[in-house]
């Protein structure tokens, strides 16, 4: 028997820059217990590394063998044992999987949280076979939206007693402090340019072409106005967005800056937050944007729409209208609405890192506590 003391181990299997590799290392960092150690579990180098070395929080790396790889689940039953794990916190499908696996073999309570439809998409491989792995593996399924919730039990993937709606939360403070880059002159730009900007990955969900629609119409009326798009860069969709950009003739107003870790400082230089996307598990993006004060424009794309209260925080628009996120964005930029000062009020009340943090804490006392009961029960 481990003399280690008792460890919470959080498990992910990604390693590039995301929301849910964001709430992964928030939960890592301030999910503290007394008496209780933290460990993380990631697959190999990359962002989040480097994000748990700067925030010197501990942790070991287990590249994966694939599906249903026997020795990769007992190295993490072996880690298990070692460290004293007593709750294991996963995210995302990949690792939801393992830490179910690991739950069978040790009896250590294990929750997982989904972050979007696709982590449990009817299109996924042995589907039938990874479904009946998580409902017996996991204590419970933590989703980030309500809407996703409803996703899940009206396909009858979990039954509700099974699912935990948690919401993202964000530091508010870090987000009130005035801002150490300089945006508009890296861009060359004026320093009274008019910023639109977003934050996200290049990927299909964003719907980053309807942005650039949208670009357009604004831009026809006022050249003077810049729309920034930050995240990470993938192909082949990255150059398909450019040649758009081409084709609308926009190449001098449209500016692709990659990735950016400094979100806060990002967001502070903005003049108006747009959201374009399809779909969305919640948005973290959204509630940096409101706790920076920048007022938003978001679409009806799932998560948002347990974020803003429309016309009260900030402006809902439908999904694939960029036409109607022209608009939305104009009458920002034109100062016939500001739903700033409602919408800090908002995340502080509603979407504080505290409350998120005090959510998830709960679920591990509660689960950790009926396993000692349990346990005095069967010896």
């Amino acid at each position: 028997m481990s003399t280690a003391k008792p460890t919470i181990l959080h498990v992910i299997d990604t390693t590039g820059p995301g929301g849910a590799e964001t709430v992964f290392l928030d939960l890592a960092e301030q999910l503290e217990i007394k008496g209780f150690e933290t460990l993380a579990l990631i697959t190999g180098n990359g962002w989040v590394q480097q994000q748990l070395d700067a925030r010197e929080i501990p942790y070991v790396v287990r590249p994966p063998y694939g599906w249903l790889s026997i020795p990769y689940y007992l190295s993490v039953v072996r880690l298990c044992r070692e460290k004293n794990v007593r709750f294991i916190q996963a995210h995302l499908l990949g690792s939801a999987l393992t830490v179910s696996i690991v739950s069978l073999l040790t009896r250590i309570p294990a929750i997982a949280t989904l972050h979007g439809q696709v982590d449990v998409g009817d299109r996924e491989r042995l589907v039938s076979i990874k479904r009946w792995l998580l409902k017996r593996g996991l204590k419970r399924i933590v989703v980030v939206s309500r809407q996703l919730a409803h996703y899940l039990e009206s396909r009858k993937l979990f039954a509700s007693s099974q699912v935990t709606v948690i919401h993202n939360g964000v530091k508010v403070d870090r987000y009130l402090d005035s801002p150490d880059s300089d945006l508009r002159k890296d861009l060359g730009l004026p320093s009274d340019a008019k910023l639109i900007g977003c934050l996200g990955n290049i990927r299909p969900a964003k719907d980053y072409p309807t942005l650039i629609r949208a670009a357009a119409m604004v831009i026809a009326d006022h050249p003077e106005r810049h729309f920034v798009i930050a995240g990470h860069q993938k192909e082949p969709l990255m150059a398909s967005l450019i040649n758009l950009v081409k084709d609308l003739k926009l190449s001098e107003n449209v500016h692709f800056i990659g990735f950016r870790n400094n979100t806060s400082d990002y967001l502070k230089q903005l003049n108006c937050f747009a959201l374009s996307s399809e779909t969305e598990g919640f948005s973290i993006a959204t509630l940096e944007a409101m706790a920076s004060r920048v007022p938003v424009v978001v679409t009806r794309s799932g998560g948002p729409e347990e974020i803003i209260r429309p016309d009260l925080d900030g402006i809902m628009i439908p999904i694939k209208k960029p036409e109607a996120l022209a608009e939305g964005i104009k009458a920002i930029l034109d100062g016939r609405v500001d739903y700033t000062n409602e919408a800090l009020q908002r995340v502080k009340s509603d979407f504080s890192m505290d409350i998120m943090i005090t959510q998830y804490r709960n679920l591990a006392v509660n689960f950790m506590a009926k396993m000692e009961t349990d346990n005095v029960v069967s010896s």
